[in-house]
Order: structure tokens, then C-alpha cells, then sequence
């Protein structure tokens, strides 16, 4: 479980493919805090350590995590989002958020508006209808406040804090991004459904 406060930035070393899965080796700030098995969201996608490296920490993604995320697109010098498991009594500040991406979506527009920025995230219909007006969305695991649900899109605006402090500082037009819905709206969802 993850709070979608992002704790840290890391780096890209390699994204190596074996066949339908893919190793990741990232340079981590705080890799040597880190144990194998542990739990860290990177992009919002709950990933298990799997070894250490000279160049860093590596993560095994499966198939499955290359067709569902956005993760099959880092590259080389890639700067991604890291957050650890949360530790029961931590202060929760963002929402719930599982590490379990929903789908992808693509950033529309992404602009400076005095200290702050504007963010428009393209979200697949399966995506919108869990969202509402001032309700939570995880966008590469950080957990953000919709401003204005559009149509097929969701506007956010972006802190100097959370600019400075997540990737979106590297971000641009047309970037996929690791959606996860609120857990409580899909749960909600689903029983409404077994009801119709």
C-alpha cells in the first residue's frame, strides 16, 4: 500500500528485454535502505527488489506489467517516481493507492501558469467513470486532486512542491502515464454493477 506521495526521483539505467518480460535496473537515492522483496512504487506500479547491482537496484517486470503500464516505455536516463511501502502508523497525506495501474492515459497539455503548472490527462472510459469532480487520481503514482473532469480528460494543477519534487518537471505532450482509479470508487463500482 502507497499513499501516491512521492518520495523520490530515480534514474534509468537499462531496461533489458528477456522475451515477453523485461529486468529494470534504476539508480535509487535510497537503495541502501532497500532489501530484496521489498515493495516500491516506481511510475505508481508496485514493483518487488529483486537484486542489487553495481549500477543500481533491478525490478523483474512480467508480461502482463509490460502490456497494462507505461513501463515498456522508459528509456535510458529516464527519470521515474519512487515511493517505499507505506509503514503502518505513517501519516497518510495523499489516498489510498495500491500500486496496481488500472490503464494508461497520455498527457494532453502541460503548461506553466504563474508558480503553478496546468496538467490535462487523456483517461480511457473505464478510467473516467470511477472519477469525479475533487476526487483522487494516481498519475504515475502521485496522488492528485482533479480540478476539472472533462469529457475523455481530467485537468490537474501542479504545485511548485509536487513540479519540483516528481518527473512531471521532465514531462511532455504526448507521454503515456500509469493511471490507478480510487480504490474506494471501484469497489464501489463493482457492487453496483453485481447489483444491475
Amino acid at each position: 500500500m502507497f499513499t501516491g506521495l512521492v518520495e523520490a526521483t530515480g534514474t534509468v539505467v537499462s531496461l533489458t528485454s528477456l522475451g515477453e518480460q523485461a529486468k529494470l535496473l534504476l539508480d535509487i537515492p535510497f537503495a541502501e535502505e532497500l532489501a530484496l522483496g521489498d515493495s516500491v512504487a516506481v511510475n505508481g506500479c508496485c514493483l518487488t527488489v529483486a537484486s542489487f547491482e553495481l549500477g543500481g537496484v533491478t525490478f523483474d517486470i512480467l508480461s502482463q506489467t509490460l502490456k497494462v503500464t507505461s513501463l515498456g516505455h522508459l528509456k535510458e536516463g529516464s527519470t521515474v517516481n519512487l515511493e517505499r511501502a507505506l509503514r503502518v502508523g505513517d501519516r497518510l497525506g495523499g489516498h489510498f493507492v495500491q500500486g496496481h495501474v488500472d490503464a494508461t492515459g497520455g498527457i494532453i497539455a502541460i503548461s506553466p501558469h504563474g508558480q503553478d503548472h496546468m496538467l490535462e490527462i487523456s483517461l480511457p472510459p473505464e478510467i473516467h467513470r470511477l472519477c469525479i469532480d475533487k476526487g483522487s487520481l494516481a498519475i504515475d503514482g502521485i496522488s492528485l486532486t482533479i480540478a476539472e473532469l472533462r469529457e475523455s480528460s481530467a485537468v490537474f494543477w501542479i504545485t511548485p512542491h509536487t513540479w519540483d519534487h516528481t518527473h512531471l518537471s521532465a514531462a511532455a505532450e504526448g507521454q503515456p502515464v500509469n493511471l490507478e482509479a480510487d480504490l474506494l470508487a471501484k469497489h464501489v463500482d463493482k457492487l453496483l454493477a453485481a447489483r444491475a
